[in-house]
């Protein structure tokens, strides 16, 4: 029996079952042995990928900069080999109501900033950066309200983002801090009334998740997987609920240039340092 091709990823939310049961199938129908196993934390996943427990890791991008530099640091290579089309070109937005006097980022100076879970790259990490480089440092020139919900999921719930929306409309914070597209879900779903906030401001362009791999996963295993992946069609009915659930269209090939945002985060606030240096040592 041929062993499977394995894949490792965080159960965020039921729906995760059933998305990779599907995927399963569907590579069963290619031919191709594919299983996956859950991990409730991308820590315990990024360290379970460097003790060789699967061959690839559905990592968020916090997940991949870990990876990336626990592999630099233990002499490993490692690599994104591909994406959604979602999960390009993102960005975060800072949010007040509609009604506020705050008119520019500089009148949050002393103000009440919402935000999500800590480790939340675009609810928390990144916006966090776009305050502090431009001149208001987080817990010193800005008040900064956490809603730490599922610490260790990287803010894939979304969660925090919705609490923190709450919050502005309740007017128990100042603004508010989202990814752009749940700015949009919050509104359609009446989290954010209509014509309730606006934006005050948006961040730079970033990336989200990747498909990881390491340098000792099986090459041609590897090649197929990615090559089946980036021939799914959104045409196909077998796929399309499958890939609605992942919230895609297409899978794209892995790029690593727009996680420079989110690293500059994790560099300014130091995020990401006593994880990388404990998995390091252990791979020692």
């Amino acid at each position: 029996m041929t062993k499977p091709f394995l894949l490792g990823a965080v159960a965020y939310d039921a729906k995760v079952v059933t998305i990779w049961d599907g995927f399963q199938r569907w590579f069963a129908q290619h031919d191709f042995a594919f299983d996956y196993m859950l991990y409730s934390n991308y820590e315990q996943q990024v360290e379970g990928h460097f003790s060789g427990h699967f061959h690839v890791a559905w990592n968020s991008p916090l997940a991949w900069l870990q990876a990336e530099r626990i592999a630099v640091r233990t002499g490993r290579t490692v690599k994104a080999i591909a994406m959604r089309d979602t999960d390009c070109d993102l960005t975060s937005v800072i949010v007040v109501r509609q009604d506020s006097p705050i008119q520019t980022i500089r009148d949050l100076r002393n103000k009440t900033v919402a935000v999500g879970a800590s480790d939340s790259p675009q609810a928390t990490l990144i916006p966090l950066l776009h305050l502090a480089e431009a001149g208001l440092e987080p817990e010193k020139d800005v008040n900064v309200h956490r809603f730490d919900l599922l610490v260790g999921k990287h803010g894939d719930h979304i969660g925090g983002e919705r609490h923190a929306a709450k919050a502005l409309i309740d007017g128990r914070v100042d603004a508010a801090c989202m990814i752009d597209g749940n700015h949009l879900l919050f509104a359609r779903e009446g989290t954010l009334p209509a014509n309730s906030t606006r934006i005050l401001a948006q961040t730079a362009e970033y990336d989200h998740c990747n498909f990881t791999v390491l340098d000792t996963a099986p090459i041609e295993a590897v090649a197929r997987f990615r090559e089946l992946l980036l021939s799914m069609s959104y045409d196909d009915p077998a796929v399309r609920p499958l890939l609605d659930l992942e919230g895609l269209k297409q899978w794209r090939p892995g790029r690593t240039e727009k996680y420079a945002l989110l690293a500059r985060a994790i560099d300014r606030f130091h995020t990401v340092d006593a994880f990388v240096d404990k998995v390091s040592n252990a791979c020692r």
